[in-house]
């Protein structure tokens, strides 16, 4: 816990003259972004994809739950969070530059146990209560409303989410690719290049009534996410069935 709220060197707020905030500070903590062992909902730019404009926004996602997952990273598939609280001190928090890193001060966490205490509390950060659900992630028909048990049926069936999201996690710990690249040509938007995402791994739906949604921020609220995935994967879902799927996420 001591570790998680250390501030450590990290290229964009520090002591130097390059810093990009107004005041200098000596770096940044792992809470400072996932408050509380969740979220502080914030996107960024993925620090090691060059060109510039090919660079991702990525979400920070939720710490909770963590220890159910098998797969860190939206993309890159590290195996284990002591490999991403690796990877983010050394590449993340300066963009990937080890002379940069150097310059101002890395600060290397001894694997064997700095960054092995530090996995061990992350361990305990539990998905938040879902009181609806039974033991195998399956909703109580007793607590349920009409709405909820519909988006259910449609969760496990014709929205195909379940192929992906299978209970009581909600998650098959795997990547996909959505091919979305499908229904766009490659092209600069603000100052970004819209381009091919590639696989990506399948975040836990445990708690999603919470944004952030997807793995860059792209979808702001869970109809949005609903709509996305009907358009991607063609489920054709009607009006009344999309509310319902999302009146059962909500519960998750």
């Amino acid at each position: 816990m001591r570790l998680l709220v250390t501030p450590f060197p990290q290229q964009q707020f520090n002591q130097t003259e390059d810093r990009r905030s107004a005041l200098p500070s000596r770096g940044v903590t792992c809470f400072d972004c996932h408050v509380n062992g969740h979220t502080n909902a914030a996107t960024h730019l993925v620090g090691y994809i060059r060109p510039q404009e090919f660079r991702h926004r990525i979400d920070t996602p939720s710490l909770r739950g963590v220890n159910i997952q098998r797969l860190f990273g939206s993309q890159r598939a590290l195996k284990t969070v002591e490999d991403f609280t690796e990877f983010e001190q050394r590449a993340a928090y300066f963009d990937g530059d080890p002379v940069i890193a150097t310059k101002k001060g890395v600060n290397i966490l001894e694997r064997g146990s700095q960054v092995h205490f530090m996995a061990e509390f992350e361990a305990l950060l539990d998905f938040p209560p879902a009181p609806k659900l039974d033991v195998f992630g399956k909703l109580d028909p007793a607590k349920a409303t009409k709405a909820e048990l519909n988006g259910e049926a449609v969760f496990n069936g014709k929205g195909q989410c379940v192929a992906c999201h299978t209970a009581p996690y909600f998650t098959d710990n795997s990547m996909h690719n959505l091919q979305t690249e499908r229904f766009f040509k490659p092209q600069m938007i603000n100052g970004r290049m819209a381009s091919m995402d590639g696989p990506i791994k399948t975040f836990p739906l445990r708690g999603i009534k919470e944004p952030p949604y997807l793995h860059d921020g792209r979808l702001l609220t869970l109809e949005d996410t609903v709509e996305f995935f009907n358009l991607v994967l063609g489920t054709k879902l009607t009006a009344d069935e999309k509310k319902d799927l999302v009146a059962y996420m909500r519960v998750l």
